[in-house]
């Protein structure tokens, strides 16, 4: 069931010692694309580890974390250990982890965290994968879990990725299931996942169709074309065009053509000096106050506060 907007995620970070902050960042970052597109804070995170204590990654970032796991819980638990993974598993980690199974609804083992969930008998007659190099000495030392090989594995309340780009992956996935295949897209586009040389908003599109008609509204902003004349120019039908948006975005072409324009107004908002009247000429609406009211429905502040850094409260 996706979020409503009200609704917040509760999100612990896990980290060992030599964790990857490749990995972090790709969980995180996501994250933090989701709450400033939506405009309120969809998710907060904590940075956590077993003592408390801070740690390094393996690059030499220290982080400190918020607390110890024994006293967190949330909506999920993102277990992040990697280089010199299989030396964590020690008695009182396992505990934990046992523990905190209780305490987060969802489990998610990214790049080597399979291995410690595993340890620990959170992963038993349950499909996960883990960073690839490590699959098959993951598979002989757990037999009673079924390991795959695959980018992103969710099983339940139980979910897996291979390595540090699977779980941005992963992330996005968890993304769309709280609040829909289109902001998923979104975040996608903004954080340049995927095919960086078509329109950002068709990144990730499932068919040729759906590609194609967000390519011309991406194409068609000052002047925006009817959603029948873009079905034409495809060579279908408006009905079946509007199937297959709902069937892959969940949403309507025209609602999709809406947030394309006002993604471009927050982009001319954040990172251009132009007036509000410009900023709606430029996207589609001859009305500058119409804009603000879309801006402000989208975004929950208007373009002037948005701008000035009113985006979200915390």
């Amino acid at each position: 069931m996706q979020n409503t907007k009200n609704e917040r995620r509760n999100v612990g970070v896990l980290l060992f010692q030599h964790f990857s902050n490749h990995c972090l960042a790709n969980a995180v970052e996501p994250l933090r694309a989701a709450n400033g597109i939506l405009g309120h804070a969809a998710y907060r995170w904590e940075y956590l580890t077993l003592d408390g204590r801070p740690v390094t990654s393996s690059s030499g970032l220290p982080v400190s974390p918020g607390g110890a796991l024994a006293g967190a819980a949330g909506d999920v638990l993102f277990v992040m250990p990697s280089y010199g993974f299989r030396t964590l598993g020690s008695p009182a980690c396992l505990r934990g982890l046992r523990a905190a199974s209780r305490r987060f609804s969802r489990l998610v083992g990214m790049d080597a965290g399979s291995w410690l969930l595993a340890q620990a008998g959170l992963l038993e007659g349950r499909r996960a994968t883990i960073h690839w190099q490590e699959l098959e000495d993951f598979a002989e030392a757990f037999p009673e879990v079924r390991a795959v090989r695959a980018r992103v594995v969710t099983e339940g309340e139980r979910w897996s990725c291979a390595g540090a780009m699977t779980a941005f992956d992963l992330v996005l996935r968890m993304i769309a299931l709280d609040h829909g295949e289109a902001l998923r897209l979104e975040v996608a586009a903004l954080l340049m996942h995927g095919d960086t040389a078509a329109p950002p908003a068709m990144a990730r599109a499932r068919s040729q169709l759906v590609a194609a008609a967000v390519s011309v509204m991406c194409e068609a902003l000052e002047e925006p074309r009817p959603i029948a004349a873009i079905a034409a120019g495809l060579g279908v039908s408006q009905r079946l065009l509007e199937s297959r948006f709902r069937e892959e975005l969940s949403l309507s072409p025209r609602q999709v053509y809406r947030r394309i324009r006002l993604a471009a107004a927050r982009r001319y908002v954040e990172q251009t000096a132009l007036s509000v009247a410009e900023i709606a000429l430029r996207c589609g609406y001859r009305d500058p106050s119409a804009m603000t009211r879309a801006f402000r429905a989208e975004f929950g502040a208007s373009p002037r506060a948005f701008r000035a850094g009113a985006r979200f409260p915390d």
